[in-house]
This record gives structure tokens, C-alpha cells and sequence, in this order.
């Protein structure tokens, strides 16, 4: 194969993988949020996503109020850190993090395990769905 032809491929190999992130992540966001709005929620805000994203809620063990923000940060797009464990948490936002948002089950996963943690009981499909509106727009 020429060089020109050989870099053409690579060049051709790099766009089409770029691309199917950008259809991976939406693949996934669109079949949580498909399947929230059949259980009855819907439509999603990304404002209040952002609002639930930063409102406080009172630890059941008596320690400090807890949001989002406490591990994840202000800046999405910047790394977190678990409050409790000091664990480096990867960036949430899409922009910054390309294998955000792709994965369907690993998704579901975290809300359930955060959502217990930070808000004290599962999230409603409604705040899901707000919460996967405000991610995509970061």
C-alpha cells in the first residue's frame, strides 16, 4: 500500500471511531431515557437536573450534607474524588470522558449505587432522565 494510501485508511479508521462514540453515547442515553418515559416519567429537563445535581441532602448517619458535587465537583469535566473512600473518580462529563454514558448497564449500575448514597434511596426514572439531560449538554 502507497504511504498516502496508508495514512488515508488511518485518517478514515480514526474519524469513523470518533464517530461511533458520539452514536455509542447516544445509543445509550436514548434507551435509558426511551425506557424512563415508558415507565411514566418524561419530559426530561436539564435544568432540574442541574438543580438536583447540587441540592443537599441530609446524610441518615448524621455526617455532612451530601450533592452530586461532593464527589464529583463543580467541574464536570475535571476528575472527582470519592468523599469517603479518596478514590479518583473520572470525569462525568461526555466531553471530557469518552466512555461516559455508553454503557447502559453500567449506567443503571452507579445511579442505583449513588443515588442510595448521595439521596438516600433510589432515584425515579424522572430523575434519572433529568440527570442523563443535563450530562449530555456538558
Amino acid at each position: 500500500m502507497k504511504q498516502s494510501h496508508r495514512f488515508n485508511a488511518v485518517m478514515l479508521c480514526a474519524l469513523l471511531a470518533m464517530g461511533m462514540t458520539s452514536v455509542v453515547y447516544a445509543d445509550a442515553v436514548t434507551t435509558l431515557q426511551d425506557e424512563y418515559r415508558a415507565a411514566g416519567a418524561g419530559p426530561f429537563s436539564a435544568s432540574a437536573g442541574e438543580k438536583a445535581w447540587t441540592t443537599a441532602h441530609k446524610d441518615a448517619e448524621g455526617g455532612p450534607d451530601r450533592n452530586c458535587q461532593t464527589c464529583h465537583g463543580t467541574d464536570l469535566t475535571k476528575a472527582g474524588k470519592h468523599q469517603r473512600t479518596g478514590k479518583a473518580i473520572d470525569p462525568l462529563a461526555p466531553s471530557a470522558n469518552k466512555e461516559r454514558l455508553t454503557d447502559v448497564k453500567f449506567i443503571e449500575k452507579w445511579f442505583t449505587r449513588n443515588c442510595k448514597w448521595t439521596v438516600g434511596r433510589e432515584c425515579t426514572a424522572q430523575e434519572k432522565g433529568d440527570f442523563l439531560e443535563y450530562l449530555k449538554g456538558l
